[in-house]
């Protein structure tokens, strides 16, 4: 396990999704604190501070969606990378979109991983496999 506290950073703007998401990292034993956005830019104010509570320490991981009113995912992750103090954070892509032209412009702004909702790990292996490399990458099981 991690030896310093792994704040999890989730940027996502489906209600369900992220239900699914919180449910899903409890059954994997995660229990780590998570945060949620539900967009680019509120989850920039979190990071920085900026009308919302910063998040302290900041989050080792952030999963993110791409489509998202106000700022999207791509959006973020620009920001994001030009930020001295953020530009590290590991990124986690989980979006419904599949186009190739997201996985590149992803790829090209450094994120660690790209899984594609739904994040449905009783029906999809492909997710159920992606979903669990990323716990085990990150070390986050209890």
């Amino acid at each position: 396990m991690l030896d310093k506290i792994a704040n999890i950073l989730l940027v996502e703007d489906d209600y369900l999704d992220t239900m699914i998401v919180e449910r899903t990292l409890r059954k994997m034993n995660v229990v780590h604190k998570l945060y949620i956005a539900r967009n680019g830019q509120e989850a920039l104010n979190m990071l920085r501070g900026k009308g919302a509570e910063k998040i302290n320490p900041l989050p080792s991981i952030i999963m993110l969606d791409i489509n998202m009113p106000k700022m999207n995912g791509l959006e973020f992750l620009s920001e994001l990378r030009s930020d001295e103090e953020l530009k590290d954070i590991k990124v986690f892509v989980m979006t419904t979109s599949d186009q190739e032209q997201d996985k590149i412009a992803s790829q090209e702004l450094g994120v660690s991983g790209y899984i594609i909702k739904p994040l449905n790990l009783s029906y999809s292996s492909a997710s159920k496999d992606n979903f669990n490399l990323f716990i085990d990458l990150m070390n986050l099981r209890k």
